[in-house]
C-alpha cells in the first residue's frame, strides 16, 4: 500500500483525527480546499485495508450544483496527479466521478436536487465533503446528516467562509451554545497559511485597497457585512469609523418612537416581516432595534413590540398595510389599529419607488447612529442589499430580491419619510406626504 507524507498546516492537524463533524471556516487563500482534497485522497489509499470491498465513498456537495465546474472534483484531480498516484494505485478519473482503490469513489452533486426519498441512495457512503458550506440550507443538511451517518466512523466535512450567523452551517457547527457532539472545528486564514506567496499576498493587499468594506469578510472569514455592488456598503463602513455604532443608545422620553414596517406573510414560504424601532432626535437619526421574522401571525410580530418596550410606537406601514390579512381577511392596518397602535400607510411612490428609497437612505448617511447589538441583524441586511447585474452586459437590473431586500426596504421607508424637526413645536405634527407629490 502506497504511504503518503504530506505537509500540513498546523492549524489543520485536530481534523487529521477521527471525529463525527469537521469543519473549517475562514476566509480566502488559508487553504480549507486544499486540506481537505488531500485528506480525501489519503484516506482513499488507507481505507482498504486487508479487506476486499472497503473503499473510501465520498460524496462531495454544495448546495446547488449545475454542472461539475461548480465542484470539488477539480482540485481532487490536482491533488491526485500531484501526488504522482494513478490507475496502478487504483485511482481513476471519469467524466462524472473519481474512482478510489477498492470499491471507493468520490461523487460530485448538488444538495437541492435531493428529496428525503432519493438521498437514500447515499446511505453507503462513509465521507460528505460539503465545499462552500455557507450556502448549505438547513433542509439540506438535515438530509444529510443521518443518511451519512448511518455507519460506524462516518464523518462529514465542512468548508466555509462565513456570511450570516443565520446560516444553517453556523448555527449547527459555531452555536454558542456548544459543538454538536462528536464535532471539531478550527478557523483557518490567510496567515495560518505556511505555504503563503508574495503573489498570494500581492492579491490580498489589493483587496484591502480598493474593497476595504467586503475584505474583512473575504480574507479574514468574518461575517459579510457588505456585499460587492451593496448599495450601504460605504455608509455602514463610515458610520463604524465614525463610531456611530455605538453600545448604548438612549431613548429620549418626550420623543416619539416610530416603527418602519415591511410586510411578510404567514407560511413557510413568505417574505420576512421587518420592524426598524427609530427616534428622531435633533439632526440624529437613532436607529434603537430592529425585528425579523418569516411565517408568523401578525399577533407574533405585536407580541415582540409589546415585550421589547416599544408598544407605543407609531407604526408606518408601507402601501399595502391597506391589503387584507391572508390569515384574517382584515387589514394589516386595522389589526394593528385595534392593537391600540398608531398607524400611518404611506402612499405608493409609484415607478422608481426602489430608487427613492436607496438615495434618501444614502443622502441621510452621516445622521444615522445605531444600537450595536439590537440593530446587528439589520446592519447585516443593509450591508448585503446590493443590484441585480446582468453580467454579460454588466449592466444593472435593480435592486436583487434576497433576504437583504425586505430590511432593507424597512429602512428606505423611514428614509423616505423622514423630516428634520425644525423646531420643538412642530416636531410631532403629521407629515405632508401629499406635499411630497406622492398619491
Amino acid at each position: 500500500m502506497t504511504t503518503l507524507r504530506l505537509p500540513t498546516a498546523e492549524v489543520f492537524e485536530p481534523l487529521l483525527k477521527p471525529a463525527r463533524y469537521k469543519g473549517a471556516y475562514g476566509g480566502r487563500g488559508s487553504g480549507k480546499s486544499h486540506f481537505y482534497a488531500e485528506l480525501a485522497v489519503d484516506q482513499a489509499l488507507g481505507f482498504p485495508g486487508e479487506n476486499a470491498g472497503e473503499g473510501l465513498r465520498i460524496v462531495c456537495v454544495r448546495e446547488v450544483q449545475k454542472d461539475l465546474s461548480q465542484s470539488s472534483k477539480l482540485i481532487i484531480e490536482d491533488k491526485i496527479r500531484k501526488m504522482g498516484l494513478g490507475a496502478a494505485d487504483g485511482f481513476k478519473i471519469w467524466k462524472d466521478r473519481i474512482e478510489f482503490p477498492g470499491d471507493g469513489i468520490a461523487i460530485f452533486k448538488g444538495m437541492n436536487d435531493y428529496t428525503a426519498e432519493s438521498a437514500k441512495s447515499l446511505e453507503r457512503f462513509k465521507r460528505a465533503w460539503i465545499d462552500e458550506a455557507q450556502t448549505l440550507s438547513a433542509r439540506s443538511l438535515s438530509l444529510l446528516r443521518p443518511t451519512i451517518h448511518r455507519w460506524a466512523g462516518s464523518e462529514i466535512w465542512a468548508s466555509w467562509n462565513p456570511t450570516r450567523k443565520s446560516d444553517a452551517i453556523d448555527e449547527f457547527l459555531r452555536n454558542p451554545a456548544g459543538l454538536p457532539s462528536g464535532a471539531v472545528v478550527v478557523q483557518a486564514n490567510w496567515r495560518d497559511n505556511p505555504f503563503w506567496n508574495a503573489s498570494a499576498e500581492e492579491e490580498r493587499l489589493t483587496e484591502l485597497r480598493l474593497y476595504p468594506e467586503r475584505y474583512p469578510h473575504t480574507y479574514e472569514g468574518e461575517y459579510a457585512k457588505a456585499f460587492e455592488g451593496a448599495y450601504y456598503a460605504k455608509m455602514l463602513a463610515e458610520a463604524a469609523m465614525q463610531k456611530r455604532i455605538v453600545a448604548n443608545l438612549s431613548v429620549e422620553p418626550l420623543l416619539p418612537i416610530r416603527a418602519y414596517v415591511d410586510i411578510g406573510g404567514a407560511g413557510a414560504n413568505a417574505d420576512a416581516f421587518t420592524i426598524w424601532i427609530v427616534q428622531f432626535v435633533g439632526d440624529e437619526i437613532r436607529v434603537l432595534d430592529y425585528y425579523e421574522a418569516r411565517g408568523q401571525v401578525l399577533a407574533y410580530h405585536v407580541d415582540w413590540l409589546r415585550k421589547h418596550g416599544w408598544e407605543k410606537a407609531h407604526i408606518y406601514l408601507p402601501h399595502d398595510g391597506v391589503n387584507s390579512n391572508a390569515v384574517t381577511g382584515k387589514r394589516y392596518e386595522d389589526h394593528l389599529r385595534e392593537a391600540n397602535f398608531q398607524v400611518t400607510v404611506i402612499p405608493n411612490q409609484g415607478k422608481g419607488a426602489a430608487a427613492q428609497r436607496i438615495e434618501a437612505v444614502r443622502r441621510l448617511g452621516p445622521k444615522y447612529r445605531f444600537h450595536e447589538a439590537n440593530t446587528e441583524a439589520g446592519r447585516a441586511a443593509l450591508g448585503f442589499y446590493h443590484e441585480r447585474k446582468d453580467e454579460v452586459r454588466n449592466v444593472g437590473l435593480g435592486p436583487e430580491h434576497d433576504w437583504s431586500s425586505h430590511g432593507a426596504d424597512s429602512f428606505g421607508l423611514m428614509a423616505v419619510c423622514y423630516e428634520p424637526p425644525a423646531t420643538s413645536a412642530n416636531f410631532n405634527r403629521p407629515l405632508n406626504y401629499v406635499g411630497k407629490g406622492w398619491r
